[in-house]
């Protein structure tokens, strides 16, 4: 199977654009969200498809919570770190580096260690956090916000981590049979204009199963 092409930004068109000016940054968008596959794909993003002068934009929908952690939901507990348990972001930044301790005394956001983790690797890129509002309501309603802030921003590449839903939630394909699936990632990844990366990390060192329009549970090694 083909790599995937990243469209690769930073200094695309050799730095510069018509009559010599600088070509514009791509603009990547990171769906941030105080969880473990969110991380992931932040350390994917970062190690892999993220190049110096890219501009980074982490975005955070702010869903209401579904009572007792409803099906289709799961309400993240708050730690001593400042994120939901489980969320390896100090691990990820093998404690130090910018915004390392953004958290360590309860006091912190992940949005902030998410985006102190992006300059510690990218010291010199421009790294916006942004919290919104869902623009609708419904079942799809943090997917199509994701999509209608991705298009007004012209964002160039999309990352989301792939949340692996238990089949037991009664969650059922079209042609009706169950399977665990992340319905955001997917409804991205099949209506996004731009490229769309859901991201799903298989182990510590197994890598990362990437899906996009185009690649179907594509295996990249660690």
């Amino acid at each position: 199977m083909a790599l995937i092409d990243l469209g690769r930004g930073g200094s695309r068109g050799a730095g510069a654009g018509a009559g010599g000016a600088p070509a514009k940054p791509r603009l990547v968008m990171l769906v941030a969200d105080p969880c473990r596959e969110s991380t992931a794909a932040m350390e994917w993003a970062l190690s892999h498809a993220i190049v110096e002068g890219d501009d980074i934009l982490l975005l955070h929908v702010n869903m209401p919570h579904p009572h007792n952690g409803a099906a289709g939901g799961h309400v993240p507990s708050r730690s001593s770190s400042g994120g939901s348990a489980g969320f390896p972001i100090a691990a990820f930044l093998g404690g130090g580096g910018a915004g390392a301790g953004a958290g360590a005394d309860g006091g912190g956001d992940f949005m902030e260690a998410m985006r102190g983790a992006c300059k510690a690797r990218y010291p010199r890129a421009r790294v916006h956090g942004e919290r919104v509002e869902p623009a609708t309501e419904g079942r799809e309603a943090k997917a199509q916000t994701i999509l209608a802030e991705s298009q007004r921003r012209r964002v160039e590449l999309l990352v989301i981590g792939h949340r692996r839903v238990s089949s037991f939630l009664g969650l059922r394909s079209s042609s009706g049979s169950s399977r665990g699936h992340d319905s955001t990632a997917e409804f991205l990844i099949e209506h996004s204009k731009c490229l769309c990366v859901s991201v799903q990390k298989k182990g510590q060192n197994a890598g990362y199963l990437l899906n996009t329009k185009t690649h179907k549970n594509f295996w990249l090694l660690a």
